[in-house]
């Protein structure tokens, strides 16, 4: 069985290519959490111009001198320097992050011309990836928080995330080598649960974008009832300005409370399915994760509402749905590849 699921070796990409997709990486993972910082900490406006600060590519206002112009540039907002330097930090973390994968989809051309074997479209989808995530952020700033902007800014860096952690998979082939192959069943329930997965994050951001975190302060029930009073109408109109409903009025609690529930129901969901997944492949160090970071993510999540949304807390929730993004994707593929090796062997 181990001759079976032997897979070749990948292509040699070049010697920078590597190094670049791990760094790459890493840097992907820590923009997603000072995003999530950025956002719960109630910095995303802290510069109100893009992609400098208060007229400032480097650094932001700090002498008098530069208070007085920032003022003078933008009348009625004062320089929050914690906040500004918050969120200029995400953004030089995020063009670093830019460079480097532009520097990655350049080697791996590069690698193609002289191999001709595959060629490199997913590292060109994420320069695209890229330009538009930049778009979204400067979005962000120039129509104030808009909610769906926020959303699609949050999925567009855990889709950053899971590309990269996909190349590096790829290029590693990681989780390929067990003996026990996952049958069509258990290949179907995974991607099930990465579909999920990915629903509930769309979900998470849409509360994190609408403030909707505290609009349930109790758990497992909500203002005391096991089906709140909710506006689903209001709650997921995607083209409203952030606390308005669609003609302008003032979103209701009610409405929150809508967010709030069904991203509670959307967890019980992703639950299910992801822990049956992850008990089907609780024989492989795969399944054992899944299942670590599935307890975990719910534990911050149940921490973030009897304890009041504690920033840490939060932006751990984030990052734990990225490990969660991350592990499914690895085990997507790698489910893929042993299933692809056995039958070309058979």
């Amino acid at each position: 069985m181990a001759a079976v699921l032997t897979i070749d070796a990948p292509a040699r990409r070049g010697s920078l290519y590597r190094p670049l997709l791990v760094a790459a990486s890493l840097l992907a993972f820590c923009v997603v959490g000072l995003g999530a910082y950025v956002r719960l900490s109630d910095a995303g406006l802290g510069c109100p111009d893009w992609p400098g600060c208060y007229g400032q590519l480097v650094g932001v206002p700090d002498t008098h001198a530069e208070h007085a112009a920032a003022a003078a540039a933008f009348p009625g907002k004062p320089v929050e320097a914690p906040k500004a330097w918050k969120e200029m930090i995400h953004r030089y973390a995020a063009g670093t992050l830019g460079l480097l994968i532009l520097s990655i989809a350049l080697s791996a051309w590069a690698a193609w011309r002289r191999e001709r074997k595959r060629p490199p479209w997913i590292e060109t989808a994420l320069v695209g990836l890229v330009v538009f995530q930049a778009l979204l952020g400067m979005w962000t700033v120039t129509l104030l928080l808009k909610p769906a902007i926020v959303t699609a800014h949050l999925l567009g860096g855990m889709t950053t995330w899971a590309l990269l952690v996909l190349c590096l998979a790829r290029e590693t082939k990681v989780g390929t080598g067990g003996t026990a192959l996952p049958d069509r069943a258990a290949r179907r329930l995974g991607l099930l649960a990465l579909v999920m997965l990915c629903g509930q994050i769309a979900l998470g951001g849409w509360v994190s974008s609408n403030y909707a975190a505290l609009a349930c302060t109790d758990f497992p029930t909500c203002q005391g009832s096991g089906w709140p009073a909710a506006d689903y109408a209001n709650a997921f109109h995607m083209t409203r300005e952030l606390g308005q409903t669609a003609d302008g009025g003032l979103l209701s609690f009610a409405a929150l409370t809508a967010i709030h529930w069904t991203h509670r129901l959307g967890a019980i969901g992703v639950l299910l399915v992801v822990g049956a997944y992850a008990v089907l492949r609780r024989r492989e160090p795969m399944g054992v994760w899944l299942l670590g970071l599935l307890g975990l993510q719910v534990g911050l999540g149940i921490a973030n509402v009897l304890l009041s949304l504690p920033l840490a807390v939060a932006v751990a929730h984030n990052l734990g749905a990225a490990l969660l993004l991350a592990t499914l994707v690895i085990a997507n593929f790698a489910g893929r590849q042993r299933a692809s090796a056995s039958s070309s062997f058979a």
